[in-house]
């Protein structure tokens, strides 16, 4: 935890004040007697009382012995968890890639937003089909708004200065 803490604490030091500071975690690393959730939820209040703003909560990808169980959303519980024992604000990750189940965890309370990785590198345009799906608008230029799908109406909104 002293290294986390201490580069915290050293990068709040000179980042504005009004801006905030988001850490990201491995919420275990999936090995017996490793680091586990409890000890992620200790790190993370530690980190809220130096002012963290929010925790990014990943998980394993630090040993080839880690026995990781895959499936979407496999790592959600682990910021519903965190979000629930530490009270700070989570992102969760971890096979999240669709509209209605990135949306499903924001509704049900188990993270505070979803950071969608790997499929916004697969399709960049990841966010505007969320956004036809859920039947939201995205903020685009005029150039873009002829590009919508057929059936989509109101996808873009004009760019606000």
């Amino acid at each position: 935890m002293r290294l986390t803490l201490e580069v915290f604490e050293a990068v709040r030091a000179v980042f504005p004040a009004e801006r905030p500071v988001i850490v990201r975690i491995s919420a275990t690393d999936w090995l017996e007697n490793g680091w586990n959730v409890e000890e992620s939820i200790a790190l993370t209040r530690a980190l809220k009382a130096r002012g963290c703003a929010a925790i990014h909560v990943s998980s394993g990808g630090l040993s080839p012995k880690q026995n990781i169980v895959l499936g979407p959303g496999y790592q959600t519980p682990f910021a519903a968890r965190i979000k629930e024992a530490a009270g700070l604000p989570t992102i969760a990750v971890g096979l999240i890639t669709e509209a209605l189940q990135a949306e499903s965890v924001l509704r049900a309370g188990l993270a505070d937003m979803v950071a969608i990785g790997r499929g916004m590198l697969y399709d960049p345009r990841w966010g505007w089909r969320a956004a036809a799906t859920l039947g939201a608008q995205v903020a685009a230029p005029p150039m873009y708004w002829r590009a919508a799908p057929h059936g989509v109406k109101n996808l873009f909104a004009p760019l606000k200065e």
